[in-house]
């Protein structure tokens, strides 16, 4: 098997459930980011009227913004049975993400297509609402990603530094919650603004820090929306490969084109 079905594979084989020591590192982690989101919606008092303007003088469904820094509440669900097998990082939140009923990450347009992958694929053992921990790479929302250039112009060079800055710390998230799962898989999902001078060059940089053991389990990917994930996979598919093994191959191909190693 390939290093990726390996991790499956081990995860699925041994009890479900997380040991008392995984258990209180996730949980510090956990906590951790629910206090980093707090902090944010501290400097940043005036960022929903921003994102309403925003929202307000865009082509696109209107909407009030009822959650301008999210925290992914799925979190407060995970319990010690709990088997997490996969960590996703994908952008930042969206309109659905942000309204008060969900303030969840991927539970839009996107997360039903994801789910969906999960459940056609079965030889990947991946319950998508149940095995998988969501991140963002920011917790800062906005009706689409692209748009937090135009959330930076409008709060001005203080918002620009604090959503950098809101990366950095998504790092060292990713790194606490890997530290606590390990070994696991970690799917980074879009990253055409990843590049230099793109909205996350800072995550992109921090992710080259990373400690060598999370850097080895990075695997990216294009985005779910559209469907580019799983049209890029069955073109990038190969005879007698297992969808683990074609997963595998092109995530690493595509780390190496983000990050370079």
């Amino acid at each position: 098997m390939k290093a990726l079905e390996v991790v499956f594979f081990t995860r699925l084989c041994y009890d479900s459930g997380m040991k008392a020591k995984t258990w209180k590192q996730f949980s510090a982690a956990r906590e951790h980011y629910r206090e980093v989101v707090d902090q944010l919606r501290l400097q940043l008092p005036k960022l929903g009227s921003f994102q309403q303007k925003l929202v307000d003088t865009r082509s696109g469904p209107a909407y009030t913004v009822e959650t301008p820094i999210v925290y992914n509440e799925a979190l407060d669900d995970v319990e010690p049975k709990d088997d997490i097998k996969l960590i996703l990082v994908a952008d930042n939140p969206g309109r659905r993400e942000q309204a008060a009923e969900n303030r969840r990450y991927l539970v839009g347009p996107s997360g039903k297509i994801t789910e969906r992958f999960f459940r056609e694929e079965p030889s990947l053992g991946i319950d998508f609402r149940k095995n998988v921990l969501i991140l963002n790479k920011t917790p800062v929302h906005t009706p689409r990603t692209v748009e937090l250039r135009e959330l930076c112009r409008l709060g001005g060079a203080a918002l620009e530094t604090v959503i950098a800055q809101s990366q950095l710390t998504m790092v060292g998230i990713l790194e606490e919650f890997y530290h606590a799962l390990a070994p696991i898989p970690v799917w980074v999902i879009g990253y055409s603004e990843m590049k230099k001078r793109g909205i996350f060059e800072v995550y992109t940089d921090a992710l080259r820090k990373a400690p060598s053991a999370l850097f080895d389990q990075l695997f990216f990917y294009r985005h779910f929306s559209m469907n580019q994930f799983t049209i890029d996979l069955h073109k990038q598919a190969k005879q007698g490969e297992t969808t683990g093994q074609t997963l595998e191959r092109i995530g690493r191909a595509y780390r190496e084109r983000v990050l370079g190693g």
